[in-house]
Formats: C-alpha cells, sequence, structure tokens
C-alpha cells in the first residue's frame, strides 16, 4: 500500500462547511471490485478439497476453518448428560430469539443455548436500522428489485421476495413487542414512521430507533424469550459438535458449559443454527465489526455433517469502520451518518465517491485512494475522512437527537464529532454466503435449520443497510415455526456423532491434517483451548489448536 498523506497535512486542507464536488471516475464498477475489493485478487479463494461443495471456492482462511478435524470424539462425551427436546436453537441474536418465540408459541419446548449472553450478538450493534417497504412511494417489489442488484444477481429470487413480502409484518409483530421507532418530526406517538434511504436503495426505506435499531430490537427480544415459559436458555453454552443418527439426520448437538465445564448431549428432533458469522477469524487481516464470539461455528458445524454451501468467497467489509485510534480498529460508524449526509474525504479534501452507492463500492473507492497515496496517515494508521463536523453544521443538533451512538464512539476516539472528522478505513462486517437454504431455513440435511448470517442466498454478494435485521426476523420466524412441526416426528433411537468419523476419513484421504481442529469458538487472542479447558486427555488425532 502505497504511503498516505499525513494526518496534519491533509486536516489543514480540510475545511468544515466546504461543499467540494464529486471527483469524475471513468472505471467501471467491474474494475473497481476486481481491482480493490478483497474478495478478489490471486489469493482471495481456493476451492475447497473435502464435504458436500467440494469444488466450490472458499476465502482461504474459512477453509482451513471448514476442512479442520472436530474438536472432540466419543471418548469426550462418554457419560455426558442427555437431555431431550423438540427444538434446539443455537445462538441467541435476533435470529434465535425470533425462532424460539415462534417455535414456542407453537407449542414446542425449546431450548436456546448460547455461546456468551442471551442478546450478546451482531443484533444489538445493528446501528442504522432495518428495511421494510412501508412508505407510500416505496412496494416490495422496488425492494425486491434494489436488493437483487445490490447482490450482484446472485441472490435467490424466491427467498429475496419472501424477505421483502415479510417486511410489513415483521415492523407490527416488533412494535406489538414494544419496540420504539423513530417518528417523523412534529407527530404524536403513533404518528408516522420516520423513514431513511439507505445506500444503494431507491426510496427511503431504513426505519430506525436514533442509531441504536438493534440494541432497541434485542431489549424487547430478550424480553420477551425471558418471559416466555416455553423456552429454556442456556448461557455460556457453545455447541461444539452436531448430533446425527443412523439416517444421517441432524439429531441435535453437544452443548459445552463454560462454567461447569461439562458437556450434554441435547437430543432434538430439529435443530436452527443461528451463530451468525465469521469476522472474529479475522479474514485477510481486517479488522471487524463483528461481536466477540463471530468465529464461524454453526458454518463449520454444518458444512461436517453435510450441509450444502454457496458463495464463500464473498464478505462485505463495511466502508467506515474506526481507523484511528488504533485500540479501536475496526468498531463500526453505522451507514446513518451517511445517509444523513456525512460525506467521505481523501487527503486532498477530495470527495471520490457517491456516499450512498452500496458498500462494496464505497469501501473499494475508499481502499483504492489508499493504495494510490491520497489516503491520510496518522500514526502507522490509514483511512479517510467521515466529515461530521460539517454534517452537524447543515443539520444542527442531529449529533445529539439522531446520531447518538457515534457521538459518544467519537468520545472514545479523544475528539468531538462536530468539530474534527473521524478518519476511517474499511472493517470486515458480513459474511454475504453460507449454508444454502430454502424458503423455511431447511438445509440439504434433514432436521438441521440455518437462519440469518450463517446462510447464503439472501444477499447475494452484497448486502443492503438494513437487510440483515430484516432477514433474521423475517427467516427466524419461518424456521421456528417449521421446526415446530417437527414434534411430530419419531425421534431417532440413537445418536451421536458418526459423521464425524466419516469426516475423519475424509480428511485422511484429501490429505489434509487431523491436528487441526475447529470451530475455534472464541478469536486466537483469546487463547481458548477446549481440551485444557474441559480437561479432557489429548486425543490421538493431536490437541486441539484451532485453526492457526
Amino acid at each position: 500500500m502505497a504511503a498516505g498523506i499525513p494526518y496534519e497535512e491533509a486536516h489543514k486542507r480540510y475545511h468544515p462547511g466546504g461543499m467540494p464536488t464529486l471527483r469524475t471516475d471513468d472505471s467501471s464498477v467491474d474494475e473497481l471490485l476486481k481491482g480493490y475489493h478483497p474478495d478478489h485478487g490471486p489469493n482471495a479463494h481456493v476451492a475447497l478439497s473435502v464435504g458436500v461443495s467440494r469444488g466450490e471456492l472458499c476465502q482461504p482462511d474459512l477453509a482451513r476453518a471448514l476442512q479442520a478435524n472436530a474438536l472432540i470424539d466419543d471418548v469426550d462425551i462418554a457419560g455426558a448428560q442427555l437431555m431431550t427436546t423438540d427444538v434446539l436453537i443455537i445462538g441467541g441474536g435476533g435470529g434465535g430469539c425470533a425462532a424460539a418465540l415462534t417455535a414456542a408459541k407453537q407449542g414446542a419446548r425449546v431450548i436456546l443455548a448460547t455461546k456468551l449472553r442471551l442478546g450478546d450478538s451482531n443484533t444489538v450493534m445493528a446501528e442504522g436500522g432495518i428495511q421494510a417497504a412501508v412508505g407510500e412511494e416505496d412496494s416490495p417489489q422496488l425492494h425486491f428489485e434494489d436488493t437483487l442488484r445490490a447482490g450482484h444477481f446472485c441472490g435467490v429470487p424466491e427467498l429475496v421476495a419472501q424477505m421483502v413480502m415479510d417486511g410489513p409484518d415483521v415492523i407490527r409483530w416488533l412494535i406489538q413487542l414494544g419496540m420504539m421507532f423513530d417518528l417523523e418530526e412534529n407527530q404524536p406517538i403513533g404518528g408516522n414512521l420516520l423513514r431513511k434511504k439507505p445506500g444503494g436503495a431507491s426510496a427511503a426505506r431504513i426505519l430506525s430507533y436514533r442509531d441504536y435499531t438493534g440494541l432497541e430490537m434485542m431489549r424487547v427480544l430478550r424480553e420477551a424469550v425471558d418471559l416466555d415459559p416455553g423456552i429454556e436458555v442456556w448461557n455460556r453454552s457453545p455447541v461444539v459438535e452436531l448430533l446425527s443418527d443412523e439416517r444421517g439426520r441432524c439429531a441435535g448437538a453437544v452443548v459445552y458449559n463454560l462454567e461447569w465445564r461439562t458437556f450434554s448431549l441435547v437430543r432434538a428432533h430439529a435443530v436452527i443454527l443461528a451463530t451468525g458469522g465469521a469476522g472474529r477469524l479475522h479474514l485477510n487481516s481486517f479488522p471487524t465489526s463483528n461481536h466477540y464470539g463471530a468465529t464461524a461455528d454453526g458454518l463449520v458445524l454444518a458444512y461436517r455433517i453435510g450441509a450444502r454451501l454457496r458463495e464463500l468467497d464473498s464478505f462485505q467489509y463495511h466502508p467506515t469502520g474506526i481507523a484511528y485510534p488504533t485500540h479501536l480498529a475496526g468498531g463500526l460508524i453505522s451507514e446513518a451518518a451517511r445517509s444523513a449526509g456525512a460525506r467521505l474525504l481523501n487527503g486532498e479534501g477530495q470527495r471520490f465517491v457517491d456516499e450512498l452507492k452500496p458498500r462494496d463500492i464505497v469501501a473499494s473507492a475508499i481502499l483504492r485512494e489508499c493504495a494510490q497515496g491520497r489516503g491520510i496517515e496518522r500514526e502507522g494508521q490509514i483511512g479517510v475522512f467521515l466529515d461530521t463536523p460539517t454534517l452537524e453544521m447543515e443539520n444542527p443538533g442531529i449529533l445529539e437527537k439522531r446520531l447518538v451512538t457515534l457521538r459518544h464512539l467519537a468520545r472514545k476516539c479523544g475528539h468531538d464529532a462536530a468539530q474534527d472528522p473521524f478518519l476511517v478505513y474499511p472493517t470486515l462486517h458480513y459474511q454475504n454466503g453460507g449454508v444454502a437454504i430454502d424458503k423455511d431455513g431447511a438445509t440439504c440435511v434433514a432436521g438441521l435449520f440455518c437462519i440469518g448470517e450463517v446462510t447464503g442466498g439472501i444477499h447475494g454478494r452484497n448486502r443492503l443497510m438494513g437487510n440483515a435485521l430484516l432477514d433474521i426476523l423475517s427467516m427466524g420466524r419461518r424456521a421456528g415455526a417449521k421446526a415446530a412441526e417437527s414434534r411430530s416426528h419419531v425421534m431417532a433411537s440413537r445418536a451421536g456423532i458418526g459423521h464425524v468419523h466419516a469426516w475423519q476419513r475424509e480428511l485422511t484421504l484429501a490429505g489434509l491434517p487431523l491436528h487441526v481442529k475447529a470451530p475455534q469458538l472464541f478469536p486466537e487472542y483469546a487463547h481458548f483451548d477446549l481440551r485444557v479447558d474441559a480437561g479432557l486427555r489429548s486425543s490421538t488425532l493431536g490437541v486441539a489448536g484451532g485453526i492457526r
């Protein structure tokens, strides 16, 4: 990467309240993405060599996790406590909670196991809002077209259509649960919902609550789950392996309790994976906006048991992650700021991209500025300016009333957002691809459902702002309802980890090492080793060492 323009020099060129013209750009979108987006380049992907998606392209770091050995073997779970339930949900974010509430409403007994604590997920970190076509000038058809276009027409039309049609009802459901939304100015309670236009959209469609929409959403979902007698929540209980029966169905999971340091075998008629993405693997050595538990657990487990994957070479890098100070690098600055009018400026004081283009285009444009020497360098960090002072000058009070989180974040960075711009750089934000699913979240493995970021097919190769929150609630409710129907099926007489033994044979035949194990469960810098924590003997196949 070329050296950037020193911060002091760039700051002298910066003039709050200025109206720099947008620099003309003759390069095509395709040229920009192929030239600068991390998904492209000679070392951007490899072909998977084992599993049902053998031959499909995958990001190299993620491929190592997907093609790793299991964390446990039969001897490790001998004598483990055995429990049964109708529906086992893995993941305590918005999608898992929506699935749990829906399944319980239909009479199913639900266990919700979450690696951290209920609600500690990427959902609470979603600041910008949720998309739903509720405006008079808008329609589900426009939402459908915007979503497919932004995803480079790689999304499954049937899944996209279902999600956008669910949008208005999802909003009604949230309001009924007690969620607050911003209203148009001078509107009484019960007035019109305030709508904003996100990047890549053709209409104002974002509904939000200030700039911490996900936190407000998770508040009402968590309260509803806590009050539901049909849902049993297991906090600090990561799932380390799925269970399969003699027919190859998913029949439950092996859950590890971090406090008691014990394993439980949970038999279930249906399992729903709502485990989120892979940001904390720091793919391509990027910082990430993701929460601490986003280590691709569900993706690894689903693939090992036989679920098909799609678009695992496609990831979203949010344009505005914090670049300085270093200890906050990767922290998210919501797209709500750019939707409100904040502009991006390089070290020469130029606007170089339409800030409301789809995220992959804006992120690639920032990476291009930095690669070509027009970025801004400060104490070894490089980025571009996000011009929040001019935003405040043009909209007095917006930082205090509408962008509350942004204002607090600036203070953590050591400056006043109304006086100085942020230094920003793209941050690893979202896993575009994942497990292939149908309209109910069902995978090709009977008994296994997946929802949210662990899945692929809805967002294609780039996700629109606000569609993630809609996705987890739309598909979460559908998967929960379908999984609840499974309780009428006869539970298999036997369940274990037989698929792991078949997987180990496949790894051996492919010449892949058995000492590399996954899922990782926590980031490398957590220095967590399941076998050490659980006091297990070292396996003859090697001590679990993560995917380093």
